[in-house]
């Protein structure tokens, strides 16, 4: 009885020198959730609304998404026969895929969400001229996810206010670094 009595009495004291390493753990499992960005997407186009889709994939695959090579910036999105499909997403094949196994990079990928948020898709895709453009990938409950926005482009006066307002940004982080030294 002392013995539980002192094992209990010193997991606390072990805890709270564990918390910082509880904190970073958090911090870094939140860093790996995250697979890849498709940072050309919010550049290109206006993100009106975002969806999260689920992905169907191969077993290769998604040995080397955990790999991270991934690969989002020339994807996009169509929709056939009521049915999304991920095209020009490339996911490259690690060198110990399996033998008997053909890795194909740039398969289309079928995504998966509920009918009626296709159908809604569908209707703005077709009706108001938007487009749907992958975002990024991500892990959720250890599952590969894409989120996809409904996207309309962006003219190229557009583009010059997003790079001048970026440089903007850029000096004014500067001028505050050197102010704080």
């Amino acid at each position: 009885m002392a013995t539980k009595e002192a094992s209990l009495s010193k997991k606390p004291a072990a805890s709270s020198s564990g918390k910082a390493a509880e904190k970073l753990s958090a911090k870094a499992a939140a860093a790996a959730v995250r697979i890849a960005d498709n940072k050309k997407a919010t550049f290109n186009y206006h993100i009106e609304e975002r969806f999260e889709a689920g992905m169907v994939l191969e077993g290769w695959e998604v040995k080397s998404v955990r790999e991270g090579k991934v690969q989002l910036t020339d994807g996009y999105v169509v929709i056939r026969g009521g049915e999304l499909f991920i095209i020009g997403c490339q996911i490259n094949p690690l060198g110990t895929a399996s033998t008997h196994v053909r890795p194909d990079s740039v398969r289309t990928k079928k995504l998966l969400m509920h009918k009626e948020e296709i159908r809604r898709l569908m209707g703005k895709v077709e009706q108001k001229g938007f487009t749907l453009v992958p975002l990024n990938m991500h892990w959720k409950a250890g599952k590969v996810k894409c989120e996809i926005g409904l996207a309309k482009g962006k003219g190229e006066h557009d583009k010059r206010d997003t790079i001048k307002d970026r440089e903007g940004k850029r000096e004014v982080e500067r001028a505050m670094k050197i102010h704080h030294r």
